[in-house]
């Protein structure tokens, strides 16, 4: 699936019966980005698409503990797991659980690189279930659409750290 906005293309791959690959290109440099994803002030501002994120914990470190709660109309809905690596402004790999799929976490690596000469940023972002159910549920759970929706919000705060 491909989803095209004013200055982004999203696109999603079902690599095999359990993985999801998303590659998607921002239009900032990568220690921009990187930022983003780094510090908890700036990943409340775009990981909820719009919708009050409360950072209960980030350490972000090798091991360390993350939890966020988005709030919306409906409710709310928890999400968390650890950092399993990080190498600074290339990778970020996390486990990854929503609390409505307790017991079924996923294995996210999130790759950034440069792009046109350093001003664009792709993002390779990965998604490893435990088995095809475990990605057919998360799939049927609007993963992809909520994923484009934070990605859409991360480039309007990119706009804003340029």
């Amino acid at each position: 699936m491909t989803a095209q906005g004013t200055n982004y293309k999203h696109t999603a791959t079902t690599i095999d019966e359990r993985t999801i690959r998303v590659e998607r290109v921002f239009d900032a440099p990568r220690d921009l980005v990187w930022r983003a994803y780094s510090e908890p002030e700036l990943v409340a501002q775009w990981w909820g698409r719009g919708n009050q994120v409360d950072i209960e914990k980030f350490e972000f470190r090798k091991g360390g503990h993350w939890r966020f709660v988005e709030h919306h109309e409906g409710g709310s809905d928890g999400f968390e797991g650890r950092f399993r690596e990080i190498e600074p402004k290339t990778l970020i790999s996390q486990t990854f659980e929503w609390d409505g799929m307790p017991g079924h976490p996923s294995i996210d690596t999130v790759e950034l690189s440069d792009e046109n000469g350093g001003r664009a940023t792709k993002i390779l972002a990965t998604s490893y279930f435990f088995n095809q159910e475990e990605r057919d549920g998360m799939a049927a759970a609007g993963a992809e659409a909520g994923m484009a929706q934070s990605y859409a919000a991360l480039d309007a705060l990119l706009e804003t750290l340029k």
